[in-house]
């Protein structure tokens, strides 16, 4: 069969991906993106590279997750694909790990110790979080592009006084949803 997710391509591309702006130039992506191609096409695509299959099931996912607005659980996941039942949840996270490696698919941390799943950037939109400081649900947030302009310029100086070349920022907004007040 396939490459498993420890096997060379991606073992390599796990290597060669020590963090953010590693995927970046490993898969040729710009920052920020606005994709001129079919997001689908662009996963294949990058399966290919890590010598892994866009099988119906990756297909199901990544549709879930590039319709979804906001980062989901696996829970969520799990629920939503297929109708839920069509996936365990090792099969799930290693799909999701798969994804992670060919840089499709971002892992979130949150504040209630629960990751969440969104699609990278680069297949979707530049955004920010509202992060709930109750039950730790992440929404996705766009800010005006003048206040996008801003704070590009204040983390530019900030990374330059500091001797960094700064690559792309991300801002989290904590409070609490309409659910927890």
């Amino acid at each position: 069969g396939p490459p498993g997710p420890g096997d060379g391509a991606l073992r390599r591309i796990r290597h060669e991906s020590n963090g953010r702006s590693a995927l970046r130039r490993r898969w040729g992506l710009a920052y920020p993106a606005r994709m001129a191609e079919d997001p689908h096409t662009v996963v294949a695509d990058r399966l290919h590279r890590g010598r892994q299959r866009y099988t119906g099931g990756r297909r199901a996912l990544m549709t879930v997750l590039m319709g979804a607005g906001r980062p989901l659980t696996i829970a969520e996941l799990l629920r939503d694909v297929d109708g839920g039942g069509a996936w365990s949840q090792s099969s799930l996270y290693r799909n999701l790990s798969v994804l992670e490696a060919c840089a499709v698919v971002v892992r979130l941390p949150s504040s209630d110790g629960v990751a969440r799943f969104e699609v990278t950037e680069e297949l979707s939109r530049h955004h920010h979080h509202l992060v709930c400081s109750g039950c730790g649900r992440l929404d996705d947030v766009d800010l005006p592009d003048r206040v996008e302009a801003t704070l590009h310029a204040v983390t530019a100086q900030a990374g330059a006084a500091l001797g960094y070349e700064v690559d792309e920022h991300r801002l989290e907004l904590i409070g609490r949803c309409a659910s927890c007040r």
